[in-house]
């Protein structure tokens, strides 16, 4: 399936779809890391606590550069993983390929079955 995967054909308006999605997924991911960093800040009361504030960014970065990934050859497992994070839901999807949905389908519930152990 792996190769088969990396083997799908995107069209233009598939193109067009996943960069829809994977940008709404970002926003979102940003969202509450934004919401999360005014909680954080409101919260401070010292100097000393600014690093903890640095160390959550820069931990969400490192989240953010793991997950976001807009090469076509990974795009299904990025969409499967934010579908099951529920960064993405596949309505947000619509409009893709039967190939690239049912792709999307089988890695999501991979994801299920393995966080079910």
């Amino acid at each position: 399936m792996e190769g088969l995967m990396r083997d799908l054909k995107w069209s233009h308006s598939e193109k067009t779809i996943a960069r829809r999605a994977f940008d709404l997924a970002l926003s979102r991911e940003f969202d509450e890391i934004f919401r999360e960093v005014k909680r954080r800040a409101a919260m401070l009361e010292d100097r000393s606590h600014l690093w903890d504030l640095e160390d959550y960014l820069t931990k969400s970065r490192k989240e953010i550069d793991g997950k976001f990934d807009f090469r076509y050859s990974v795009l299904i497992e990025v969409f499967a993983s934010l579908i099951w994070s529920g960064r993405l839901t596949e309505a947000d999807l619509s409009g893709l390929g039967e190939d690239k949905l049912s792709a999307i389908r089988h890695v999501t519930s991979a994801f299920a079955s393995l966080s079910s152990r």
